[in-house]
């Protein structure tokens, strides 16, 4: 198993959902203390772990590490979660703060999951998760370039799931709403249904175990989402210009 992102946040809690006796983790993360006090308490449960602090905007870097991992032993299951946020409270997006979210939440995924793609159809199976967010289904005012990352990497794993459905590679894409994270801590607004990592992880794990194209949670904003998203944005507009501004 390979998890991007997984120093903090529900990346943390995946490794550690999944980390066993006979299980072997390749986990990445930018912060290379915080990601082997999470390899330490994976291994702790009994699995093996591999760390790599790795940048998943540096293409080639990447398509060495999943290379690395895919020969050592098939590759059963690869989570591309590493993501950043931020949004237009600290007096708008500039040009940098747009392009650097666009490159860690689209680039990133593309860098993690393309490499493994290959050695996947020809082993004829594998299983791929993209973390999304509820946040690419409407776009929100205060976050613009962060809701649409979302919306793309979510677009794009809904399209590969069925094109790759023939190769026995099943796609999931993890929408959440807000997890306790080091991504959500600096947020100083209301977080509705606000959810803790280990139990957001939980809840992708019984998804992926079912294979479901769509794993998103909690299910109250989930349908508040889509309504919005459903109605004109005529109608929902003055509403969502309402909302506080992400820092």
């Amino acid at each position: 198993m390979l998890i991007t992102g997984a120093s903090s946040g529900i990346g943390a809690a995946l490794a550690r959902a999944y980390a066993e006796p006979g299980a072997r983790l390749a986990l990445s993360g930018r912060s290379l203390e915080r990601l082997e006090d999470v390899a330490d308490a994976c291994r702790a449960l009994g699995a093996e772990v591999a760390t790599a602090c790795i940048e998943v905007t540096d293409r080639d870097a990447m398509a060495d590490w999943v290379a690395e991992h895919t020969a050592a032993r098939p590759l059963d299951l690869l989570v591309a979660n590493a993501g950043v946020s931020a949004g237009t409270g600290s007096g708008g997006e500039s040009d940098l703060q747009t392009r650097q979210i666009f490159a860690t939440n689209v680039d990133g995924v593309i860098n993690t999951v393309l490499p493994a793609l290959d050695p996947m159809r020809r082993r004829g199976y594998g299983q791929i998760a993209i973390m999304s967010s509820l946040a690419g289904f409407r776009g929100f005012p205060g976050a613009p370039a962060y809701c649409a990352s979302k919306a793309a990497v979510r677009i794009w794993g809904e399209s590969l799931r069925a094109h790759l459905r023939p190769h026995g590679i099943g796609v999931s894409v993890i929408c959440p709403g807000f997890v306790r994270s080091r991504m959500t801590e600096v947020n100083d607004f209301p977080m509705p249904l606000l959810m803790d990592a280990e139990k957001a992880a939980e809840v992708v794990r019984k998804g992926l175990a079912r294979d479901k194209a769509r794993i998103a949670f909690p299910w109250r904003l989930w349908a508040a989402i889509w309504l919005l998203a459903a109605l004109p944005p005529g109608l929902t507009d003055r509403l969502l210009a309402s909302l506080p501004e992400k820092r």
